[in-house]
């Protein structure tokens, strides 16, 4: 569903991404992690026609972003890291003009459009304006305007960014059931949690290139499944081991005060990169 071949995007001597090469299949939630910098958004916004790459493409459902972004708009949702909602409209009055953007009959609009407030707990808040919305709610409802028009793709940039432990939690859970649907979902994110729980395959990002591409599981056994730390001190590294009992007994030898836990796709990163994803 999703293809880019040799994507990259430059800003001056600065290339954001470079020579970007994935392959998203029908059904997946494919993730881009990284840090903040790494190009995630930067990748989005080509996707979705917003920005023209300096060389390369990419195919959304067979259409190619350069020579048919019109068709390629018309079979994706795009759910942006900043909130563009119109703030002097309702929740209902912001998917009803939408839904008229891409063309919806008026009966479609209504039934869609209460479908959705439903599906992310907005029906009691559709006569609300969004100004009057919490953060997360407005998160909630650029989720619902994205899916709106029935897009084959979805692009969730950043989708739970700035929101508390809850409301996170809650945007996960509409963001399993989306899953289960069978959409195709390519999402950013620089949340570890959000991307093992979410994605079904991940490509970590750094300096606008793939470092690493595979099933969450299949990364972190990669490094291996117990993490040992020692608390409070930084100058010693973390270790990886593949049963917890190693781990312990190597630790007896490093330090007194330990933590021995599940390796994480941070660690991953941190093994190929020294640096921290949430940063």
């Amino acid at each position: 569903m999703i293809e880019t071949i040799n994507l990259t995007k430059q800003f001056g001597s600065l290339t954001a991404v470079k020579e970007l090469h994935i392959a998203v299949k029908d059904g997946e939630v494919f993730g881009l992690l990284g840090p903040n910098g790494a190009g995630k958004t930067t990748t989005i916004r080509m996707l979705t026609t917003l920005s023209r790459p300096a060389s390369g493409t990419a195919r959304i459902a067979g259409f190619d972003i350069i020579n048919d972004p019109l068709a390629v708009k018309s079979i994706i949702g795009v759910v942006p890291q900043m909130l563009n909602l119109d703030i002097d409209l309702t929740a209902a009055e912001n998917l009803e003009y939408h839904g008229r953007l891409h063309r919806m009959e008026a009966a479609d609009r209504r039934g869609r459009a209460e479908e959705l407030l439903r599906f992310t707990g907005l029906w009691e808040k559709r006569d609300t304006h969004v100004e009057h919305l919490s953060g997360g709610m407005r998160r909630r409802l650029l989720i619902a305007r994205g899916l709106m028009h029935r897009p084959k793709v979805v692009f969730l940039d950043e989708p739970t960014v700035g929101l508390d432990p809850q409301a996170r939690r809650m945007i996960w859970g509409m963001l399993l059931d989306l899953k289960r649907s069978g959409i195709t979902i390519l999402l950013t994110t620089h949340y570890i949690e959000e991307a093992d729980a979410l994605c079904d395959r991940v490509a970590i990002l750094r300096q606008g290139t793939v470092i690493a591409l595979d099933r969450p599981s299949a990364l972190k056994s990669n490094v291996g499944a117990f993490a040992l730390e020692c608390l409070g001190r930084q100058d010693i590294a973390r270790k990886f081991f593949r049963s917890r009992e190693e781990a312990i007994e190597a630790g007896k030898d490093v330090c007194t005060d330990i933590v021995v836990r599940d390796v994480t796709l941070e660690d991953v990163f941190i093994k190929l990169t020294g640096e921290r994803i949430e940063t």
